[in-house]
């Protein structure tokens, strides 16, 4: 039998991820020793709690899995102060995750189960000794706390499983005390099941519209990438003939497809514009209803109109089909769509990007930069680029 510590690397990898990202603490040593001694993942540290964070962030992104962020217990007053330094100060990253739907696995080491009986108040605590799990309770889809030899495989199996299917960050609290306890292997879960009857149902309801419609258009965002349905996506619109935009979020999916553009409501394209708010059948695939996406239109987008896919639910007007994962649908999707549409729509002018940088004296202006990085990616493909998130946006 493996130990805990052991058995939950072996989890991590199991379940998809590449690597650890993390930084030392009393609390977490034991775990530390154990991540070392196994060799199980690579193991990265860094210095600051939130560079964990947007470190196991970007990883997950670039691989399109889950990837791990370990830390010590405690109060760093939410990156606010820098008395003490924890767990806490990895809620600004993990939030983020939340919120952009990344897969991030926190976890965090803990006080012994004799030390949180013991009475007295811990080093690095802030209110209680559970402040910390309801604190993260808010920011992950799943927590588990591993206070219990006998159900931690399960809790951790349970766990890591919701941060796949959910696409979201999950907690695990790791007691130090039992690191070294011996545990069953924990299992990969089967996927959570879906009711075919269900998933038919909603993938007939939504090629229904889209084929009646006199003006269909399918828009994406970042559940398409973290999903790994781009491929089906591109698929799917081509064999109806509907064009393609994307969220303001989603800028660069499916690159090789012919997007028609972003949508970005009045500061945007006219065109574009028009062409997702005038959609009497609008399939919303992984889409953030955020304001960062459509606090510009300018005009409510209708949505009793509009076909929404996200959070493994699929909403169609007033018809809503829980547990139906955007994988799936896309699958059930192309299963009905039947043969590639004879007469597909006349394709429009697709979204123009800067051309090659001239060499010239003329002053550099932002449209240079983003000629110069277009023209970095043509001559040796795609690569990762470090940038803020508002400039990268934004160019």
């Amino acid at each position: 039998m493996p130990a805990l510590g052991h058995a939950l690397l072996d989890a991590l990898r199991a379940h998809g991820a590449q690597e650890i990202f993390g930084i030392p603490g009393d609390f977490v040593l034991p775990f530390f020793k154990a991540i070392e001694e196994s060799g199980t993942l690579p193991f990265y540290t860094l210095s600051h709690e939130p560079a964990v964070g947007f470190a196991a962030d970007a990883a997950a992104r670039f691989h399109g899995g889950l990837s791990a962020a370990i830390v010590t217990w405690g109060a760093g007053a939410f990156n606010l102060v820098n008395a003490t330094a924890g767990a806490f100060n990895l809620v600004n990253p993990v939030a983020g995750a939340y919120a952009e739907r990344v897969p991030v696995v926190v976890v965090s080491g803990a006080p012994g189960v004799q030390e949180r009986a013991s009475g007295w108040r811990l080093h690095h605590m802030s209110r209680e000794v559970e402040t910390q799990t309801r604190i993260f309770r808010e920011i992950t889809c799943d927590h588990a706390v591993l206070d219990d030899p006998a159900r931690a495989p399960a809790d951790i199996a349970r766990v890591l499983r919701s941060a796949r299917e959910y696409s979201l960050p999950v907690y695990l609290e790791l007691p130090r005390d039992l690191v070294g306890t011996d545990v069953a292997a924990v299992p990969v879960l089967p996927p959570s099941p879906v009711l075919p009857a269900a998933l038919a149902e909603a993938a007939a309801e939504i090629l229904g519209r889209l084929r009646s419609a006199q003006a269909p258009c399918i828009m994406v965002d970042v559940e398409v990438r973290r999903y790994g349905v781009e491929a089906r996506v591109a698929e799917l619109a081509d064999r109806l003939g509907i064009p393609v935009v994307t969220t303001f979020m989603g800028r660069g999916l499916l690159s090789g497809h012919a997007v028609r553009g972003t949508y970005l409501g009045a500061a945007g394209r006219a065109d574009i514009t028009e062409l997702v708010e005038g959609s009497d059948a609008l399939l919303l695939l992984g889409v953030i209803l955020s304001d960062t996406n459509f606090a510009v239109s300018a005009r409510k987008i209708d949505l009793r109109r509009a076909m929404l896919a996200i959070d493994r639910e699929v909403q169609v007007g007033h018809h809503s089909y829980p547990n139906v994962p955007l994988d799936a649908l896309m699958d059930a999707l192309l299963a009905q769509a039947g043969p590639r549409n004879p007469a597909p729509r006349p394709p429009a002018p697709t979204e123009a990007y800067p051309g090659s940088l001239p060499t010239d004296d003329a002053p550099i202006a932002p449209s240079d930069i983003a000629a110069a990085v277009n023209d970095l990616f043509d001559r040796v493909g795609p690569l990762p680029i470090a940038a803020d998130m508002g400039d990268c946006l934004f160019t």
